[in-house]
């Protein structure tokens, strides 16, 4: 911890934070994103600097975070395993230790959470969860403010989970106990989520189908992901075949609400995991969902390093 730092929080699941800050740090994004788009400068960040580290890469993940560090006048490090220690070696400990000392930040993009979990046990400074392959905390924190944006509180709502139970699964459950919403989730056998991956309280937020299409009956929101996710890409024969009825098509959105949103974190593949007409439908609302990746970090990163505002 810094001096002058009173409380440090990290944010590696979802769940890390109660439904109270959820509220405070989406009204932040709200404020943040309006004078984003009224080209009204807002730099609280410049004496700061974000460490990002990826061994898993991404193009949204990166943009989101280096540009909106940037636009609250900050300053960014970019590491990979290929051209830093992390790839030679040296104890998670370590790393943490000395690159803890010489920023204010840190996102990891990596494959176990446990190593996340490690170097956040001997950080200095907040760490922020930017991928792992039991979490994605900060996409679904995008995906929420979207449909309140759209849409209003998911509070009392439902969610359709189509496809793999992977990271994005469990994080939807954790906001689903977090929140108070419901999650309805249809997986092939074999690809099940897991609640005690999630570590879930309430069990009743929790819906599983057989089928597909009954787990969108009725939902405010209809969402999935890619089939194969990126470490598994030597089972995408297997899931292909596995997945093939779990694509999510205009009859399934036909069972949801009549004014029931789309979202996909993308990125997506057509014709696979979602109907071409469904992503590309006016459901869909996946372009703001990957815009406010940006707006919904830049809230996140002020709060862990300024506390609340006002």
């Amino acid at each position: 911890m810094k001096p002058g730092q009173s409380l440090m929080k990290h944010y590696l699941q979802f769940r890390d934070f109660r439904a109270e800050e959820y509220a405070y740090l989406f009204e932040r994004t709200a404020t943040i994103k309006r004078r984003f788009k009224n080209y009204e400068k807002y730099t609280p960040l410049s004496d700061r600097t974000l460490a990002m580290i990826f061994e898993k890469a991404s193009t949204r993940t990166r943009v989101s975070f280096e540009a909106g560090m940037y636009q609250m006048g900050g300053s960014v490090v970019h590491l990979t395993t290929g051209d830093s220690q992390l790839g030679r070696a040296e104890p998670i400990e370590d790393t943490a230790r000395v690159i803890s000392r010489m920023v204010d930040v840190v996102m990891i993009r990596t494959y176990e959470q446990t190593k996340l979990e490690r170097f956040a046990a001997h950080s200095r400074v907040p760490v922020i969860n930017g991928l792992t392959n039991e979490y994605h905390p900060c996409q679904v924190l995008a995906d929420i403010f979207t449909f309140i944006e759209h849409r209003g509180s998911l509070a009392g709502k439902v969610v359709a989970w189509v496809g793999d139970g992977n990271n994005m699964a469990n994080t939807w459950l954790q906001a689903a106990d977090v929140l108070g919403f419901t999650l309805h989730v249809s997986t092939p056998r074999g690809y099940e989520i897991d609640p005690a991956t999630a570590d879930v309280r309430d069990a009743g937020c929790l819906k599983v189908f057989r089928h597909p299409r009954d787990a969108c009956v009725g939902a405010h929101l209809v969402t999935t992901d890619v089939w194969t996710s990126m470490g598994w890409e030597a089972e995408n024969e297997a899931r292909l075949k596995a997945f093939a009825e779990w694509q999510v098509d205009r009859p399934m959105m036909a069972a949801a609400q009549p004014d029931a949103l789309f979202m996909h974190c993308l990125p997506a593949h057509r014709g696979e995991e979602v109907e071409a007409e469904v992503i590309d439908g006016p459901q869909s609302v996946v372009w703001d969902e990957a815009e406010n990746r940006l707006h919904v970090q830049k809230a996140l990163i002020e709060y862990l390093l300024l506390g609340r505002i006002g």
